[in-house]
């Protein structure tokens, strides 16, 4: 494994460290984003990352599923392949982020803005936002409402 710095703890980690790592942690990822470094690829599935700013960062086909995303910032992100697989993305801003490819399948995605966001190929969770939310606030910053789950949604 590649470190930075002499040091006896796994708190610095390169691109080539994300091979040997199941999943990184919050701090991990906060000293990452605040050294300008990639994300991407990185397995950040079921963290507590509400609250981060990911602005203008890398996370091209990184693992989100199952985190808690709520009230982040990904302001310009490149979200390319990104699975926010039954993510918690309630009040999130993807302004301008490029979702190209993404997947947002069972994510809670309300609150969250799209504003010019590049959502071509993008999946999203149709049965409770209807396709027609998220283009009005691509073109225009209003936040998407997800509809209720009904008990026949579930099947």
């Amino acid at each position: 494994m590649t470190k930075k710095k002499n040091s006896d703890t796994d708190d610095d980690f390169d691109r080539e460290d994300f091979a040997e790592l199941r999943t990184l942690t919050r701090k991990q990822v906060l000293d990452m984003l605040r050294r300008g470094e990639t994300l991407e690829d990185a397995d950040l599935r079921g963290l507590d990352l509400s609250g981060v700013t990911f602005d203008g960062a890398n996370l091209t086909n990184a693992k989100l599923g199952e985190s808690n995303l709520q009230r982040a910032s990904f302001r310009g992100t490149t979200l390319v392949g990104a699975s926010f697989w039954n993510a918690n993305l309630r009040e999130a801003s993807l302004d301008g982020a490029n979702l190209e490819e993404a997947d947002f399948d069972y994510c809670n995605l309300d609150g969250v803005s799209f504003k010019d966001a590049k959502v071509k190929r993008a999946i999203f969770p149709v049965k409770r936002l209807p396709i027609e939310q998220v283009q009005r606030s691509v073109r225009t910053g209003e936040r998407v409402r997800m509809e209720p789950i009904r008990h026949e949604d579930e099947d």
